[in-house]
């Protein structure tokens, strides 16, 4: 495939995620979209200008045809349509990055992966938050010992949005809602750092929306799993809401040596943030010790590496960014809630 700027990206929709944060990302690592599908007029204008030279295409079909023009498919299509899709690329051989969730379910998941192991297709997941600044700085903090033994973890993924967007994340009762949207990247996060989770309990809501948008999820992770291989069977708290007025503190976590304290998210607006008020340039988050608190340096890293990542893997020379497999596990986790929240009760996984 040559030096890593000749591996060339195509984007399958050039929504809000394909343009605002694949085209972006790929740009920074220093790859090409060279094609790009979409009906959209307004897309098509904004593909045209972002790449010019890309090619336009109207659908999946004309993409497959055109395979000269490209290395790699990214799938960035509404999540009901993403096993249909892997589907269509693994039986054509091309190699693609999905979208987190590879399905709508556990089943859908599976077969995915099964198709492009059938195929020999490669193929891996986009679970872009395992790169997030935070993420990376508690995952160095674990590693270091700062928290002693983990016993607890808790992160909000929360906003204050009383008017909810028109779009299909809000309003498709089988591909929408909080669940499926937020809860792959929280649940993801929680198995990288604390391990296979063992059960599952959940309440889900809907609030303002036709889909959930208020998820809470209690997961009990296998003792010594994970990055933090702690003794304790790690209890991990997970919530995700869109009619918070006042979201966070974003990330807590708790260990036998201490807390690490993440008060903010992407500069979202909430009354935590002043706890950051004389945070020292450079930092991620706080080491507490009751009244105590020690900022944190930020760790190196960023999304983009996932496309550095994926170029080394495709060339034969590093480990696969994501395990699809992983994404499996995450999908089996968030089916065990759909029933922990429906009958009252936690789900062993």
């Amino acid at each position: 495939m040559g030096p890593m700027t000749a591996l060339r990206i195509a984007i399958v929709g050039y929504g809000g995620s394909g343009r605002g944060i694949h085209a972006r990302l790929a740009r920074e690592a220093g790859l090409p979209v060279t094609a790009v599908v979409t009906r959209d007029p307004g897309r098509r204008q904004q593909a045209a200008s972002d790449w010019p030279g890309a090619r336009l295409h109207d659908d999946l079909d004309a993409l497959v045809a055109a395979r000269s023009a490209y290395d790699v498919v990214v799938v960035t299509s509404p999540t009901g349509l993403h096993a249909d899709h892997a589907a269509h690329l693994a039986r054509a051989g091309i190699p693609f990055v999905l979208d987190k969730p590879i399905g709508v379910d556990a089943h859908e998941a599976r077969a995915v992966v099964a198709e492009a192991a059938a195929t020999s297709t490669p193929f891996t997941v986009f679970q872009n938050r395992r790169w997030d600044p935070e993420q990376l700085t508690l995952a160095a903090l674990v590693e270091r010992g700062e928290l002693g033994d983990v016993h607890t973890f808790e992160r909000h993924w929360e906003r204050w949005r009383p008017q909810p967007q028109q779009r299909w994340k809000e309003n498709d009762v089988v591909a929408g809602g909080l669940l499926l949207d937020l809860g792959p990247h929280l649940v993801d996060s929680a198995t990288q750092l604390f391990g296979r989770v063992t059960s599952v309990w959940a309440q889900t809501r809907k609030l303002t929306t036709p889909t959930e948008d208020d998820v809470f999820l209690v997961l009990q992770h296998e003792p010594g799993g994970g990055l933090a291989r702690s003794p304790h069977a790690v209890t991990s708290r997970l919530w995700a809401g869109s009619l918070v007025g006042a979201p966070g503190p974003r990330t807590r976590v708790l260990g036998s040596g201490g807390a690490y304290v993440v008060t903010t998210f992407e500069q979202d607006a909430s009354p935590f943030e002043v706890f950051d008020a004389d945070a020292p340039e450079g930092t991620e988050g706080w080491l507490t010790r009751g009244r105590e608190r020690t900022p944190v340096p930020q760790a190196p890293g960023g999304h983009a590496d996932f496309y550095r990542l994926l170029v080394d893997w495709l060339e034969g020379d590093g480990e696969i960014p994501v395990d699809p497999q992983d994404a499996v596990r995450t999908a089996e986790v968030l089916d065990g809630a759909r029933v922990a929240a429906r009958e009252g009760r936690a789900l062993t996984v």
